[in-house]
């Protein structure tokens, strides 16, 4: 109980916060075999980056490609604060756990889209 209670406080935090958004690009090169899976994860983090209210809507593109026989995932979405990340909720940091151990690297690039 106390655990929930905790998240709860730490996202009505979040919620009131009225920083500054951040749009990153997360660049997650696949370790062989653990294609299927990583997609599956990815599509976990943003469906629950957005339950939680942690990012904005849109723009959210996730793209595949394959170069080498390689398979890389490049997920671009907006947090609603920039501070999110650095204060994220274990339901978040479980997923990027499981993001690394199906990566053989992950990097993570501020962006702007231009329009």
């Amino acid at each position: 109980m106390k655990l929930a209670l905790t998240i709860a406080l730490a996202l009505a935090a979040f919620a009131q916060q009225s920083g500054r958004p951040e749009t990153v690009m997360v660049t997650c090169k696949a370790k062989p075999g653990a294609e299927a899976d990583l997609a599956r994860v990815i599509a976990r983090h943003w469906a629950t980056a957005r339950d939680l209210k942690l990012v904005v809507d849109s723009p959210h593109l996730t793209l595949r490609r394959v170069e080498g026989g390689r398979t890389s995932f490049v997920d671009i979405f907006t947090w609603r604060d920039a501070e999110i990340p650095d204060h994220a909720p274990p339901a978040i940091q479980a997923i990027w756990a499981e993001m690394n151990k199906l990566s053989d690297g992950i990097d993570i690039s501020e962006v702007t889209i231009e329009r």
